[in-house]
């Protein structure tokens, strides 16, 4: 009778589980869709969106172009918020979680900001997609154009740090300024990017979309390996990717 009692809660929480594994694999999905969609357009070379692209980047360089002290900030700032920045804090952040002893979480951190950055490295080979070509341009960037990885990184590793020190934030609302914090930094990189004249609109979109894309696909693939462990289902844009890391 006791084993009768307990097998219904195994099967709920099997089910709860699966309901939230399906949610993440759900979410990494519609996040591949404009990535997808954009990296099919700009491989056809669509006309429509070429023409976005190029009236929204000379509209942002003529403005940039017309303040000099401006385009002084927004080179300092791409510059300080560049991909190695990311990487420099995700793996900081990495050695802090190995030495409070949440290893694997130290692990996921460090593969994941670097299966984006080998990721966009690959498909910007593969696209192979030529940056604007401004007059009086302001700023300057090697290599090809898409995906934008000063966009990729800060969304991959912004949303890693916040998915690493969500356990430590007790609020509701000092989770959902963490992810605020997250969202406009990421956005004010991608912004510089192109308002630098180094990046088509089109390109930092699907750096962002794909860094999501990547955060999102581990995060899910470490919640499959809690459960492998018998550990308790968990939420990890809400309570993170390890809960139990750093409340001791």
């Amino acid at each position: 009778m006791v084993r009768s009692l307990k097998h219904p809660s195994r099967q709920d929480s099997d089910r709860r589980l699966g309901m939230r594994l399906t949610f993440a694999v759900t979410a990494v999905a519609l996040f591949s869709v404009p990535f997808i969609l954009l990296l099919v357009l700009v491989v056809a070379s669509f006309a429509p969106l070429n023409d976005l692209d190029e009236g929204i980047a000379r509209w942002m360089h003529a403005y940039v172009l017309a303040d000099p002290d401006y385009a002084r900030f927004l080179q300092f700032w791409t510059d300080a918020l560049g991909p190695n920045t990311w990487r420099v804090l995700v793996v900081a952040a990495a050695l802090w979680a190995w030495y409070r002893g949440a290893r694997r979480l130290a692990v996921w951190a460090v593969v994941t900001i670097a299966v984006s950055g080998l990721l966009n490295l690959a498909v910007k080979e593969i696209v192979d997609r030529a940056r604007p070509v401004l007059p009086d341009p302001v700023s300057w960037a090697p290599g090809a154009s898409f995906p934008s990885g000063h966009a990729m990184a800060a969304a991959t590793g912004t949303s890693v740090l916040v998915l690493m020190l969500l356990p430590r934030l007790g609020s509701r609302a000092a989770r959902i300024s963490a992810w605020a914090l997250a969202a406009a930094l990421t956005l004010f990189v991608a912004y510089t990017r192109v308002a630098l004249g180094v990046h088509w609109l089109s390109d930092v979109v699907a750096g962002v979309t794909l860094g999501v894309v990547v955060t999102a696909g581990t995060a899910a693939g470490f919640e499959g390996w809690r459960r492998d462990e018998g550990r308790r289902p968990a939420e990890p844009y809400r309570e993170g990717v390890e809960p139990e890391a750093f409340r001791r």
